[in-house]
């Protein structure tokens, strides 16, 4: 049986009440014509039937004039945000909670409000003031902490209880504070001398005397994207079947971060995404005698860049001793808890 819409039932029910009043006059027309042959009778039936059909045709334009019988433009009233929740309450009794929602630790939250809420792009000269920082970067680090569908922003426009065009607002304003370089030289520095001989000190407990001098390593990470990029969409795909980014990260022992590079597509290469971090380009002042950086062997080995070594290189006895140490550190470097975030 053929779905009807309500409209399509109200036009059908007006066409069949038509044709049977049509109908029905017809023949009480045929009866009165065996009596009363008059012309007026003949002209009242057909005034009748005109202003009829004038009724039908009116009725039937009002019910298709609208491409809804109802409003569909009706506002719905929203959730109730989740915000306040978080960051009043979540935040100071269980941040273990606000953690897993924001993906860092209140600390850490509220030392990036610190160091962006000064920022120009928070501020404007219309009479609508924006939101304040502290629920702008909650939103864009709720959306940061989720992929597919639940990143997208009808999702976290339900979740915070906003527009969808507040959502993207409130992403790119915190990312153009947080990629501000003012902002990036504060919150990425390199290690004082106290910072460096402690990392020194774990790696020899965690390796041999002769690797000291290795205070930090370096690796790459592939952020995936929510879709195809429209420009240069090939140059994104990683090994991974992902579109994609390349991030390069510098880091002590211990997880904290002292360099950085991004902007390279997820096609791009480790050893060439690495050649645009400050550590490479300047290793020379930054790194004293002796001193090296840990890396995978996707890193080209150098004097100063100390990664596995490959086949055929890796089979020889003569490595072992070496392969066994480095595959140690890696594995403590690996499994050791960040103290930061």
């Amino acid at each position: 049986m053929p779905c009807f819409t309500p409209r399509q039932k109200r036009a059908q029910n007006l066409l069949r009440n038509f044709i049977n009043s049509a109908a029905n006059m017809s023949s009480s027309d045929d009866s009165k014509s065996d009596w009363d042959s008059s012309d007026d009778a003949d002209d009242g039936a057909e005034h009748a039937t005109s202003r009829l059909s004038q009724y039908v045709r009116c009725t039937y334009q009002a019910i298709y004039a609208c491409h809804y019988d109802a409003a569909h433009n009706k506002p719905i009233p929203k959730a109730p945000s989740q915000l306040p929740h978080i960051l009043e309450v979540l935040k100071i009794e269980r941040p273990d909670e606000f953690r897993e929602i924001l993906w860092v630790n209140p600390d850490t939250f509220d030392k990036i409000i610190e160091k962006i809420k000064d920022d120009a792009v928070f501020f404007n000269n219309l009479n609508n003031t924006q939101q304040p920082v502290k629920e702008q970067l909650a939103i864009t680090l709720y959306r940061f902490g989720h992929n597919g569908n639940a990143a997208s922003q009808s999702q976290v426009a339900r979740w915070a209880a906003g527009g969808h065009g507040t959502v993207l607002l409130n992403t790119k304003r915190v990312m153009t504070a947080i990629l501000c370089r003012s902002f990036m030289d504060k919150a990425v520095q390199f290690p004082t001398q106290e910072e460096k001989e402690e990392a020194k000190t774990w790696v020899e407990k965690h390796s041999c005397k002769a690797w000291h001098d290795g205070w930090c390593l370096v690796d790459g990470t592939l952020i995936p994207l929510y879709d195809w990029p429209h420009w240069y969409g090939e140059s994104y795909f990683d090994q991974k079947c992902n579109y994609s980014l390349n991030i390069q990260i510098v880091s002590l022992p211990n997880l904290h971060i002292i360099d950085f590079s991004y902007g390279h597509t997820g096609s791009t290469h480790n050893s060439t995404a690495w050649d645009n971090t400050h550590l490479c380009q300047e290793h020379e002042t930054l790194l004293d005698d002796e001193e090296f950086v840990w890396a995978d062997s996707t890193y080209p080995l150098q004097t100063w860049v100390i990664a596995p070594y490959k086949k055929p290189e890796q089979d020889l006895p003569e490595n072992d001793v070496a392969c066994h140490w480095l595959s140690q550190g890696s594995i403590s470097l690996t499994q050791r808890p960040s103290h930061s975030n």
